[in-house]
């Protein structure tokens, strides 16, 4: 009978304070948004940032030994490359030229950063559908592709495909032409994606050397192993180059992005602060439930309710506060996170992991402070009190 009695106390308690309770709720809401929008950023800088690596058809790569991250590349001689070809396992493989250029959006003459990727047309380099379906198109001098999913300071891309059939402009001050278009994505510091040919990409980087690459691809024969091709690589070819599994291609970059980057720690030491802030409003709120109630305490220890008892009614409000706090919290996080999509074209959306790391994350924060709350009630004496 006590534990059926027990049950409402903990809803009871706080709901007797009106404002106090939507004060509390407002608090680990805030906590909740804060949390799962840092997270989303931080997870959405690392997908944006491995778009590329997670797509490249290609099992070992070949990169500078300065390479940091793809925009901060080092370039290293194209022969390394036809070196690696003669390596048992090896199928094919394909040079990759990355650099950042100026577009110039065609209506408003505005000046923006892209980045611009080379390759070969006559090999498959990237796995995205719309972009081997024209390799062709971009064959032709001065032509490229455009990725409809670049920022809107660009321009409708879309649209004016669609209208005009093309879109001419200008990329580091050369004529060019859109003659078609892909999705892939934008990131952190990069606006759009534009794909050519090789030949197509020192025309618009007339002073970058074409012997230098940037990346080069490697494709291996059905059932080869990849680590043991890259082993066998890194063993044959000279020290000015490395050799790296896709897998490992990609890790290195979200590597930097999590671990060397500021951005990355930021991100983190948003979401703690996060929930500092939040554990703060919930002890603060909690803690003035009980001593306002202190008398109320006091006489249920006299009629022989123990501490134990007592605290787990404090960790009840917790609980209530978690989910009443975290429901608002959720939804107003998905909504910015839909916000934040249309405005910068960022991969950012609510995933399952995310939501239930983060429930965890305030059923902690307000289990411990109702942990720090109810040190009062030890010292609750009913003699004293009364």
């Amino acid at each position: 009978m006590l534990m059926r009695r027990r049950i409402p106390l903990a809803w009871l308690q706080l709901t007797s304070e009106k404002l106090r309770l939507l004060a509390a709720v407002a608090g680990v809401a805030f906590a909740v948004m804060l949390m799962l929008m840092q997270l989303g950023f931080r997870d959405a800088l690392i997908a944006s940032a491995t778009l590329i690596h997670e797509r490249l058809e290609g099992e070992v790569v070949l990169i500078s030994p300065l390479y940091e991250h793809l925009m901060a590349l080092r370039s290293f001689p194209e022969a390394r490359l036809y070196h690696a070809m003669g390596t048992d396992g090896v199928e094919s493989i394909a040079p990759i030229y990355f650099s950042a250029a100026n577009w110039k959006n065609p209506d408003t003459g505005r000046e923006y950063q892209v980045e611009v990727l080379g390759i070969e047309p006559g090999t498959t380099t990237i796995r995205i559908p719309e972009i081997n379906h024209n390799l062709e198109r971009i064959r032709m001098p001065d032509a490229v592709l455009a990725d409809i999913r670049s920022r809107p300071e660009l321009g409708p891309l879309p649209a004016w495909f669609a209208e005009r059939g093309a879109i001419v402009t200008e990329v580091n001050g050369r004529r060019i032409t859109v003659a078609g278009l892909f999705e892939l994505g934008t990131g952190f510091g990069v606006n759009g994606r534009l794909v050519t040919s090789s030949t197509n990409f020192l025309r618009i980087f007339p002073r970058r050397p074409a012997d230098m690459i940037d990346v080069g691809l490697i494709k291996l024969k059905s059932g080869v192993d990849p680590e043991r091709v890259r082993a066998r690589l890194e063993e044959r070819l000279p020290a000015d180059v490395r050799a790296l599994t896709r897998e490992q291609y990609a890790e290195k970059e979200r590597n930097y992005w999590l671990v060397h980057s500021p951005v990355g720690f930021i991100f983190n030491l948003g979401t703690f602060m996060g929930l500092i802030v939040g554990a703060v409003i919930v002890y603060q709120i909690l803690y003035s439930d009980v001593a306002d109630h202190l008398a109320e305490y006091a006489t249920m220890k006299a009629m022989g309710f123990s501490n134990r008892q007592l605290f787990m009614v404090v960790i009840r409000q917790a609980l209530i506060l978690t989910l009443l706090g975290f429901v608002p919290g959720l939804l107003i996080a998905w909504g910015l996170y839909l916000l934040t999509f249309k405005a910068t074209m960022l991969p950012i959306d609510m995933t399952l992991e995310r939501g239930v790391f983060v429930l965890v994350l305030t059923t902690g924060m307000c289990c411990s402070a109702a942990a720090f709350a109810v040190r009062k009630l030890r010292s609750a004496d009913p003699a004293e009190i009364f």
